[in-house]
């Protein structure tokens, strides 16, 4: 075993020191280490159409009408939604809208309230 941390990509633990970077000999990635410690502080961000970051349980209004699939009509423009869940992925926004359910939202098409 090497006193290097392992490859942040395939998880191999015989990575080697080459000048001021780790290698790894399998996938043959390479990497600053105080990279990969910075790069593992950041967490989820997500930021509505003014630029403002969300947070989990913050309130946003929808701005602009937003087709449904399924549903005879959109989302109107200027519809509270509460208690907001930020995930991963295209749409971004997890929550419950009255009157269509649970759906999710992309965070561009929001703001916070």
């Amino acid at each position: 075993m090497s006193e290097f941390p392992p490859c942040p990509v395939c998880k191999s633990t015989y990575t080697y020191a080459s000048e001021n970077l780790l290698v790894c000999p399998e996938c043959f990635h390479e990497w600053d280490p105080s990279e990969v410690e910075a790069a593992a502080d950041d967490t989820l961000r997500v930021f509505d159409s003014n630029g403002n970051e969300l947070q989990n349980g913050d309130s946003v209004i929808v701005i602009k009408d937003l087709p449904v699939k399924g549903a005879p009509k959109p989302v109107k423009a200027g519809t509270k939604v509460k208690n907001i869940r930020l995930t991963d992925g295209d749409h971004n926004i997890d929550c419950k809208i009255e009157g269509f359910g649970a759906m999710g939202l992309k965070s561009e098409f929001v703001r916070k309230a």
